[in-house]
């Protein structure tokens, strides 16, 4: 048997007992377009977030000292981390550690736009759901998976895709 080649895909088990890709150019590409486009999906529900919170986009502070600071702070990092990304080498484990960073952030958003709905399901809801894609995002940028588990990741997805859904029948977008 031949050693395979740098264009084909190495299968390897990963820690869910689903089949983990090895990133060869393709499939890096492929993984990096994949957290990528959570990540934005993450900043996106975030800033909108902010707006309907009140936050605006020059509270961001180097050391935030107040929630909303904080907040801003951290959907500006994430969205320069994400549009940094096509600069860098293909690295999938960095590339879900960007997404997930983008998820925390817009859990953290979804804490102030909470907040200011106040008690209600759909806010209850919504902010839930943007725990679970927190750590949906976790779990697939997890040592373990190096972005790169195929079920982790679609986790990943769908969680976020939830939590777009439950931030817009909060009102959140």
């Amino acid at each position: 048997m031949s050693a395979p080649r740098e264009s084909e895909p190495q299968h390897t088990a990963s820690p869910t007992g689903t089949t983990r890709l090895d990133a060869p150019a393709a499939t890096g590409r492929a993984l990096r377009a994949q957290h990528a486009a959570r990540g934005r999906s993450a900043v996106d529900r975030a800033a909108a977030m902010c707006r309907y919170a009140g936050i605006a986009e020059d509270a961001a502070q180097v050391v935030p000292k107040d929630p909303a600071a904080k907040a801003a702070n951290a959907v500006r990092l994430s969205a320069q981390a994400l549009a940094r990304l096509p600069e860098l080498p293909l690295d999938p484990a960095a590339d879900a550690r960007c997404a997930r960073n983008a998820a925390a952030a817009a859990a953290v958003v979804a804490k102030a736009a909470q907040d200011r709905a106040g008690t209600g399901d759909l806010a209850e809801r919504a902010y839930r759901a943007a725990l679970t894609a927190s750590l949906a995002g976790g779990a697939a940028a997890a040592r373990s998976a190096e972005g790169r588990d195929e079920a982790l990741n679609r986790a990943a997805d769908a969680a976020e895709a939830a939590a777009v859904a439950a931030a817009g029948a909060a009102g959140w977008l």
